[in-house]
C-alpha cells in the first residue's frame, strides 16, 4: 500500500480542521512546540500549514526536502522567502476572502474610534475629569472624507460601512479599479489622497514598496485635522515619524490594530497618548474567522493531495 502523504501543522488550529486532513494525510502537530523542536517531524513532509506568525525561511525550507506546498492561514506571507519557494518549485496558498468582514468592522471601528477621539473620552471618564467638566469635543463622521490606501478585498468593505455612516470614499491603488460605480468609490493619488481625506486608512500589504510609506513626508501632507488608521501591517508605517507627526500636531490622531515593532512594548510613548488607540492586532481574531481561515488553509492541502486546483494559490512570479 503507497503510504500516505504527511503534512504537519506550524500553528495551532481547531481540531476539526487537524481531522479534515487526516482525512487524507499523516498528520503531524508541532504548535505546541518551539520551533527548534520541529526538525524530525519535518522530515518527510509535502506540505505544512502556518501563519503569518510562522517565518517560513530559506533555513526552514531546506530542512524539509520533500516539501512541496505552503498553505496559510493567513492572507499576508511577508514572513515567507518566496525566493526560496520559487528555487524548489514550492507552490504557496493564503486565505484571501475568508476574513474581509471581521477586518472591516475592526477597521471602521478605528476609523470612529479616532474622528470622536474615544480613547480621550474614556480617559476622561475613568479619571475623573468628567467630574469637572465635559470631555473636549470630537469630529463628525458623516460628511468626512474617507481615504483608503490600498483598495482590495477589505477596503470595498470598509467603504460599504463607511458609506452607511454617511462619508464620502476615496482610494489609492497601484492602478485605478474598473467598478467604481459598483464601489462608490473614487480613485486619488496617493498625494492627492493624503490631501483630501479626513481619516486615512492603510490596507496595503507589506512589500518592499510599501515598507515605511507612511513616514514624515506622508504624514505632512495630511490635513492637520486628520486621523491615520493602520489595518494593513506594522511596518508599512514609520512608528517614530507617527510619533512626531502626532507629538508636533501634524495630524489629529490615529487608530492602530498593528504597530512596528509588533507587539509595542509596554513603555512605548504611544500607549500614553489620548489621541491614539491601539489594538493588540485583532482585526480577524474571531472564533467564526480564524475557523475559516485555516480550514481553507487545510482546503488547500487536501486539493493539493487530491491534485485538484488549489482554492487560494499566491502567483509567485
Amino acid at each position: 500500500m503507497t503510504e500516505r502523504p504527511h503534512l504537519v501543522v506550524l500553528r495551532h488550529v481547531p481540531d476539526a480542521v487537524v481531522a479534515r486532513l487526516r482525512e487524507h494525510a499523516r498528520v503531524t502537530d508541532v504548535s505546541d512546540l518551539p520551533r527548534t523542536a520541529w526538525g524530525a517531524a519535518l522530515g518527510d513532509a509535502i506540505g505544512v500549514l502556518g501563519s503569518s506568525s510562522t517565518s517560513i525561511d530559506a533555513e526552514l525550507v531546506a530542512q524539509v526536502p520533500g516539501l512541496r506546498i505552503v498553505a496559510f492561514q493567513s492572507v499576508g506571507y511577508d514572513n515567507v522567502d518566496l525566493e526560496a519557494l520559487r528555487a524548489r518549485g514550492i507552490v504557496l496558498t493564503n486565505a484571501r476572502g475568508s476574513l474581509v468582514d471581521a477586518v472591516a468592522d475592526v477597521t471602521f471601528w478605528l476609523v470612529v474610534a479616532a474622528r470622536r477621539r474615544f480613547r480621550l473620552a474614556v480617559a476622561w471618564a475613568r479619571d475623573g475629569r468628567w467630574m469637572r467638566g465635559d470631555a473636549p469635543f470630537s469630529n463628525d463622521v458623516a460628511d468626512a472624507t474617507l481615504g483608503i490606501v490600498g483598495f482590495g478585498e477589505i477596503g470595498p468593505a470598509v467603504a460599504r460601512r463607511a458609506q452607511a455612516a454617511g462619508m464620502r470614499v476615496i482610494y489609492s491603488n497601484r492602478t485605478p479599479r474598473a467598478d467604481d460605480a459598483q464601489t462608490g468609490a473614487a480613485y486619488r493619488s496617493f498625494d492627492a489622497l493624503l490631501a483630501e481625506s479626513d481619516c486615512v486608512v492603510a490596507l496595503v500589504p507589506l512589500t518592499p514598496q510599501t515598507r515605511r510609506m507612511f513616514d514624515d513626508d506622508a504624514f505632512a501632507k495630511m490635513k492637520r485635522t486628520a486621523t491615520f488608521v493602520n489595518a494593513a501591517r506594522g511596518a508599512i508605517c514609520d512608528t517614530d515619524a507617527l510619533l512626531r507627526a502626532l507629538e508636533q500636531k501634524t495630524i489629529a490622531g490615529a487608530a492602530l490594530d498593528v504597530t512596528d515593532p509588533e507587539p509595542l512594548p509596554p513603555d512605548h510613548p504611544l500607549y500614553a497618548r489620548e489621541d491614539v488607540v491601539i489594538l493588540p492586532h485583532v482585526g480577524s481574531a474571531t472564533v467564526e474567522t480564524r475557523t475559516r481561515m485555516s480550514m481553507l488553509a487545510a482546503e488547500n492541502l487536501v486539493a493539493f493531495v487530491e491534485g485538484k486546483p488549489l482554492l487560494t494559490p499566491v502567483a509567485l512570479g
